[in-house]
């Protein structure tokens, strides 16, 4: 019973600023204290409740901050879950869907190739070690989808994963083209 309560209390909470902009991920437990105390309302019930010794709360899934909060838009970061996550963990060689990926320069480093959102992709260690330090061309091998940059107006990282379990959050999320 601890351990369901437990699990409950740190489900992931999609929050969102006042004009429904996607802000952060945050825990149940913290979701239920913006409620309570009037900085968010509730706008997808999760599954379940969440008991105190006087009430009951609703487990929330996705909150809306009752103010605006402004901030600075940065520009995403070219890292590894950033690729990944871009690529919706798929080996942009074979299609392959997996965690076991690696990062792929389309055109080698020691070739000139940049690293840069348009020369890396996702790739599975047997697909990388397969190109190896040639082009896809040489190798024989062609690329599912050509890396850009990502799309969306998503200021900061979801994991993959709770864009595939989160389908209530679907609603709130911009879709990429």
């Amino acid at each position: 019973m601890y351990r369901e309560a437990l699990a409950m209390i740190n489900l992931p909470v999609l929050v969102l600023n006042q004009n429904y902009e996607p802000l952060n991920i945050c825990r149940a437990r913290r979701a239920v204290v913006l409620i309570y105390q009037r900085k968010a309302e509730m706008l997808e019930n999760g599954s379940g409740f969440i008991h105190s010794a006087n009430y009951i709360f609703p487990l929330p899934s996705v909150i809306r901050i009752a103010y605006m909060i402004k901030r600075p838009r940065p520009e995403r970061k070219l890292t590894r879950l950033e690729v990944f996550n871009r690529d919706h963990y798929t080996c942009q060689y074979c299609g392959k869907e997996t965690r076991q990926l690696t990062l792929d320069h389309v055109i080698p480093r020691h070739r000139g190739g940049q690293h840069t959102w348009e020369n890396v992709a996702s790739a599975c260690i047997s697909c990388n070690r397969r190109k190896a330090g040639k082009t896809p061309h040489e190798a024989g091998m062609k690329l599912i989808r050509h890396p850009s940059p990502p799309h969306g107006n998503i200021p900061f990282y979801i994991p993959y994963h709770y864009l595939q379990t989160q389908s209530e959050w679907q609603n709130y999320l911009p879709t990429e083209n």
